[in-house]
């Protein structure tokens, strides 16, 4: 069977699903970074008693750092983790009271990107290109451990 690295055209979709949901994911976080920038910690809400300023900083870095290292390809997998965590907090507790269409965009990001964790960012990744593939993904003991050393990376 051969893997999605290799896989031309997986690799081509997993490619166009990490730069068509960080593109969109990013109009959500861009605005959060500005707010960042701009040091209005205490117009954010605090779904799970981090308090404001700490609830919209790690947000932030969800839906605005970590989604543009895995539209890039860099340590998809383990940046993948905290926009799941961060998408499943919006839908159940911050707009857990809310209808379907104010928590379904939250659903949709979670189911992306928790697919991207076992799947990894593909072939087309700035990992791949710089031959870097699969090293953090075992340092931190997730995805396909082995695939570092059976390469030749580690």
């Amino acid at each position: 069977m051969e893997s999605t690295r290799t896989n031309i055209p997986s690799s081509i979709g997993l490619l166009a699903l990490r730069l068509g949901a960080g593109a969109w994911l990013l109009t959500h976080g861009y605005p959060k970074f500005q707010k960042v920038l701009a040091g209005e910690f205490d117009q954010f809400g605090d779904p799970i008693g981090l308090g404001t300023g700490l609830s919209l900083f790690l947000i932030m870095f969800a839906e605005f750092f970590c989604t543009i290292f895995v539209a890039l390809g860099i340590g998809a997998r383990l940046f993948a983790f905290p926009i799941v965590f961060g998408m499943c907090v919006a839908a159940f507790v911050a707009h857990g009271d809310d209808p379907w269409s104010k928590r379904e965009p939250s659903l949709m990001f979670a189911i992306v990107y928790f697919a991207l964790i076992f799947t990894g960012a593909g072939r087309f990744s700035l990992d791949n290109l710089l031959g870097i593939d699969g090293r953090l993904c075992k340092l931190v003991g997730i995805g396909r451990k082995n695939y570092a050393s059976e390469k030749g990376h580690l």
